[in-house]
């Protein structure tokens, strides 16, 4: 800590009481200085000579008989004025980061220039500032919150800037060439308690923000605008000041957030917080605790222009919140659990700028900016989906509500629906009361086409779903299964046609002798292998088509008269046209699609080896 020794007399300042003081001298006292509740009986000739104010007041005492002086409003204090009284009587007195301040405010009062004695107590101060304490980091601290309690001097006296100016330089300092003891409140963990020797810890980045949460809400707002207008500090680290001094001071139950005793401090803390947010969405802070922040905006009843901007603040980083972060209270007049109104506005937010930006920036923008745009909409998509299968649970949320948020999402941001699915069927299963016709109209805003595997076999079991709905699902699903059996004989007619191809080869390449030698055994061969390939056929189509069979009963009712139409009798090519618009003229042309195929192939290798 860095201190000053002043003066060399010994101190003989003696206390009588708690309200007397007087100095042991020979000399009987001659003025009485009242300062507050304290009178201090002193000589004149020591105070005259370094003080011009009390010169005049001594003066002035003596035309009207008086031998006391009240000062009134004296800053500092009794104890300030003692510094100063015995610096007058040459007395031994220590400045140090705790009383620098008054001492200073407290000679400005007593007006101790250097008009009235050479290397008065304002020029040793000044000095004493400038060199050593301005210096410190820890002192520049130190000395900033000594500066609350003697307003106005302290500010008139520039001392609060040139503290603020001192923190907010060395913050944008190079880490590296930072050798005094940084962070000085901040435990430190050192595995195991030990250190290695000759290992040398780098200073991180952010190695003030804790030194600084110290600091009330006021001269910390100071600090930071100054931090911010150097313009060299990384907003990354702005934001994590921001946020590790609102859990210094922001309190963790709601009870205390919204006490009578702290509501206005708690509020005011937010706000200013708030209004020191960096706002370009490369410097913010973490979506997580700007959420955080909007939880307790709510809580504390936070002016709109705040609200306003701490909701534009989170829409520009929506895509990386979680569905716990959305879960927002909600306050009275609402009767829904969670605001989802709020998060509905975040999102159109959100999309906007989205559209706004790609209209404008698209062309100029490179394939891998276009990506990390895109991204951006698929977790916004995902995010909403898990909160609507959150909020689904709650009866108080309307269905207009819950299609308005479903809809807020564009297509482009579901490549799959499995999550929507899921959402819409709890808010079925939570609100029974829905009629078949608000059932259907939601179940229609889901894409059955984006259904995996597991949510389409799911959906077809479910009753809850409209009937039309569980058709969708079959269509589609039956769909899937013919175009596997459509590749599947396509890979097989492949593999016949290459082994004729392979076998005509060597007929024409074998010598005679040898082609009758073996005709016998190639006519056993190629007699069995197209009845083998027709078996693999027909067996992996079975296995294929079999899929349905694992359905509940009303599903495998409905499964059975789509597949029934595949199986009509007549022209095939003719029954195809005919029923080109229903869902089951696709399989009937694979599947006879496929018998011919593997028929015609089985007859052209007879006539190869007659």
């Amino acid at each position: 800590m860095k201190f000053i020794k002043l003066g060399s007399e010994p101190d003989t300042f003696q206390e009588q009481g708690k309200g007397v003081r007087y100095v042991l001298s020979e000399l009987a006292t001659d003025v009485t200085i009242i300062i507050g509740e304290v009178k201090f009986y002193l000589h004149k000739f020591p105070l005259l000579s370094k003080s011009n104010r009390l010169h005049r007041l001594v003066s002035q005492a003596n035309e009207e008989n008086s031998d006391e002086i009240q000062l009134v409003d004296f800053p500092g204090g009794p104890k300030a004025f003692e510094i100063c009284a015995k610096f007058c009587y040459g007395m031994t007195v220590t400045l140090n980061r705790y009383n620098v301040v008054a001492a200073r405010c407290a000679s400005e009062y007593l007006e101790m220039t250097e008009d009235v004695d050479r290397g008065n107590l304002i020029f040793k101060i000044e000095v004493f500032l400038n060199s050593s304490v301005l210096r410190s980091w820890k002192d520049s601290i130190i000395v900033l919150q000594t500066t609350k309690s003697l307003l106005p001097w302290s500010e008139d006296l520039k001392v609060v800037g040139r503290c603020i100016d001192s923190i907010a330089s060395k913050t944008s300092m190079d880490p590296s060439s930072i050798t005094w003891s940084y962070a000085y409140n901040r435990k430190v963990a050192v595995s195991d308690g030990m250190k290695f020797p000759g290992k040398v810890e780098s200073v991180p980045k952010d190695w003030w923000v804790e030194d600084i949460c110290e600091l009330e809400i006021d001269l910390y707002k100071r600090v930071m605008i100054a931090v911010k207008s150097k313009g060299r500090m990384d907003g990354s680290v702005i934001g994590e000041a921001l946020r590790t001094y609102a859990m210094r001071w922001l309190p963790d139950s709601i009870e205390a957030l919204v006490s009578e005793a702290h509501s206005w401090r708690n509020k005011s803390l937010l706000e200013t917080i708030i209004c020191l947010l960096p706002s370009d969405k490369g410097v913010t802070c973490s979506c997580s605790f700007l959420l955080k922040l909007l939880k307790v905006a709510i809580l504390v009843g936070a002016d709109n222009l705040s609200m306003d901007d701490l909701v534009r603040s989170i829409s520009l980083k929506l895509d990386e919140a979680s569905v716990d972060d959305l879960l927002i209270p909600a306050r009275a007049p609402k009767t829904t659990v969670y605001d989802v109104e709020l998060v509905k506005c975040l999102v159109d937010r959100f999309m906007a700028r989205e559209r706004s930006s790609r209209d404008k920036n698209i062309p100029a923008k490179s394939t891998n900016d276009f990506i990390l745009g895109h991204a951006s909409w698929l977790k916004v998509g995902k995010l909403i989906d898990g909160y609507l299968a959150e909020i689904a649970r709650d009866l108080n949320v309307s269905l207009s509500i819950f299609v308005e948020l479903l809809q807020s999402i564009p297509d482009s941001a579901r490549p799959i629906h499995d999550a929507l699915y899921e959402a819409i069927d709890t808010y079925l299963q939570e609100h029974a009361s829905l009629t078949k016709a608000e059932k259907k109209h939601l179940c229609g805003l889901m894409d059955v086409r984006k259904l995996t595997m597991d949510a389409s076999m799911h959906a077809a079991q479910n009753e809850r779903l409209p009937l039309r709905t569980v058709v969708q699902v079959l269509f589609f699903e039956q769909i899937r299964a013919a175009a596997g059996v459509q590749a599947l004989s396509h890979r097989n007619t492949d593999a016949v046609d290459s082994t004729r191809k392979t076998e005509e080869y060597w007929q024409k390449t074998l010598p005679e002798n040898q082609n009758a030698s073996k005709s016998s055994s190639e006519i056993k061969v190629k007699g069995e292998d197209p009845q083998k390939n027709m078996k693999l056929v027909k067996k992996g189509s079975k296995n294929r088509s079999s899929v349905p069979q694992l359905l509940p009963s009303r599903s495998r009712r409905i499964f059975d008269k789509l597949f029934a139409v595949g199986k009509v009798t007549g022209n095939c090519e003719n029954q195809s046209s005919e029923i080109s618009g229903s869902p089951q003229s696709p399989t009937s042309r694979i599947i006879q699609g496929e018998i011919k195929s593997s028929g015609s192939s089985s007859r052209n290798r007879r006539h190869s080896v007659s």
